[in-house]
């Protein structure tokens, strides 16, 4: 579903690059998790992915399509949750769905099943004919999410998609995700909390300086402790 081959970007002002040489894939079926320290380079990755940053060097793909020569068919195969819960606020979260339907294509059951079932699972059903700019922090990351899955992507691509989210919706996420890949669906997620990482994710990449420093393959490594790996990975800066 996802493909990154040799990814580089480095910004203008900056004279060290934010992602080098990174290459991974994420398959049907797979949840990945990209966990490093602030700055590290992941934003800048998933930001790459879903095409709104340009790239100097490298190669992606999404469903078979290349998100720099075939833009418009790949970001219609994506879903994407940002980190700071982006919306329009003079909506409602019924007509937010339904225009982020519209953008991507999504049928008209794809839409009813947002505004209905996913709506109830994600306890905002009530507040959907509710104008955006009274929900709360977590209420406007749940119409986040809701918006991003309206058209069924191939890849749901999430970043730090737990921030202001109860506990309870936490786990309720957590284990959507986990049904969502089920159903033959690529997730990309970044966050900082490991015990979610641990949770949902097959695969851990971990990003240093904006390159791949470890893999850790969960299906294999069950009892593997991320947080004394990610103080490894990351000794040398706090030293």
């Amino acid at each position: 579903m996802l493909k990154v081959k040799n990814l580089s970007k480095k910004y203008p002002a900056n004279d060290q690059f934010s992602a080098k040489n990174v290459s991974f894939k994420v398959s049907a079926g797979q949840v990945v998790g990209l966990v490093g320290s602030n700055g590290a380079g992941k934003s800048t990755i998933i930001k790459s992915i879903i095409g709104v940053l340009p790239f100097q060097e490298g190669e992606i793909k999404v469903n078979g399509f290349d998100i720099v020569t075939q833009s418009e068919q790949a970001k219609k195969n994506i879903g994407y949750v940002p980190d700071d819960h982006s919306v329009y606020d003079k909506l409602t979260g019924r007509e937010y769905i339904n225009y982020m339907g519209s953008l991507y294509g999504a049928t008209k059951e794809q839409k009813a099943y947002a505004t209905d079932f996913l709506a109830k699972k994600f306890d905002i059903a009530y507040a959907l004919d509710t104008q955006i700019s009274s929900y709360s922090h977590g209420m406007k990351q749940k119409i986040c999410i809701l918006g991003a899955l309206v058209h069924r992507p191939a890849l749901w691509v999430l970043d730090e998609p737990m921030v202001g989210l109860d506990p309870q919706t936490m786990n309720l996420l957590v284990k959507y995700i986990k049904e969502y890949a089920d159903d033959k669906h690529a997730v990309l997620f970044s966050s900082h909390s490991l015990e979610t990482v641990k949770k949902a994710c097959d695969m851990v990449i971990f990003v240093k300086k904006g390159q791949i420093v470890r893999r850790v393959d969960l299906r294999t490594s069950k009892d593997v402790d991320l947080e004394k790996m990610f103080m490894e990975v990351n000794e040398v800066d706090n030293a």
